[in-house]
């Protein structure tokens, strides 16, 4: 029996008194977009720090395509094929949008990819034109708005080639057209294809977001925490009708 591509089995991680993760297990597969909601302070920032390897679990193990990567570091995760992006973005701001993504582009995961690495700058400007920021490539950072802050995070992201994708919140803070923009996107980026230099296979996805409507019209699965705990996985229409999810989240169905 094969391993399954990503899996978080039994993990626990507790802060002092408070228990943030509470032995938390769930499973994807590769061709999976995940959507992971709870409450604010249901610790699923914390669960994809854990992932990222920014923060260690007390117990319990975290599994990529059957590797144990509980305790490796966040770079090395990175070259394993995880990438992440983080509600609160943290760009260079001095340098232009273009430099930003060239620093992911020169890791050692990209640099065994083949001739491309040479051409840094055009890697980079792949990305950028997939994110949908490529016109603003020799900007500074400090001077993007929230939408393209988020966009230029996607494309720090994808210049890893990651088959593992994990968003926090993309979503936060955008316009309606700003959040049109960014699922297809996000939805372009799971389906794969070749984009300039940029070759995707397609990245499985966990999705962190609290506007439920627009996330459950791109995830295949949802997984709700609540007290750091997994109280419910199933299709977003599973979800939406799940009484314990309602009173503990959304409070009324979504339509």
């Amino acid at each position: 029996m094969n391993a399954p591509f990503f899996e978080v089995e039994n993990v626990t991680k507790s802060f002092g008194g408070l228990t943030a993760i509470d032995n938390v297990s769930f499973q994807m597969s590769r061709d999976e977009m995940v959507g992971l909601i709870g409450p604010n302070g249901a610790g699923k920032t914390t669960l994809v720090r854990l992932i990222m390897g920014i923060l260690k679990p007390d117990s319990g193990v975290i599994k990529f395509k059957g590797k144990d990567i509980t305790r490796m570091r966040t770079w090395s995760i990175v070259e394993e094929g995880i990438a992440g992006t983080f509600q609160n973005t943290r760009p260079f701001r001095r340098l232009p949008i273009v430099a930003n993504v060239m620093v992911p582009c020169l890791g050692r995961r990209t640099s065994r990819r083949g001739e491309w690495v040479k051409r840094v700058e055009a890697r980079a400007m792949d990305a950028l034109e997939f994110a949908g920021i490529s016109d603003l490539a020799m900007e500074p950072a400090s001077r993007l708005s929230q939408g393209d802050l988020k966009r230029l995070e996607v494309a720090r992201a994808i210049a890893t080639e990651p088959e593992l994708l994990i968003l926090d919140e993309p979503f936060g803070g955008l316009t309606p057209t700003e959040t049109e923009l960014m699922a297809k996107s996000v939805r372009r980026l799971h389906k794969g294809g070749r984009f300039g230099r940029l070759h995707s296979e397609g990245a499985a996805m966990i999705i962190i977001e609290h506007k439920l409507h627009e996330l459950m019209k791109i995830v295949d699965r949802v997984i709700v925490m609540h007290f750091g705990g997994v109280i419910a996985i199933g299709t977003p229409d599973e979800i939406i009708k799940n009484e314990a999810v309602i009173e503990a989240y959304i409070g009324k169905e979504v339509s």
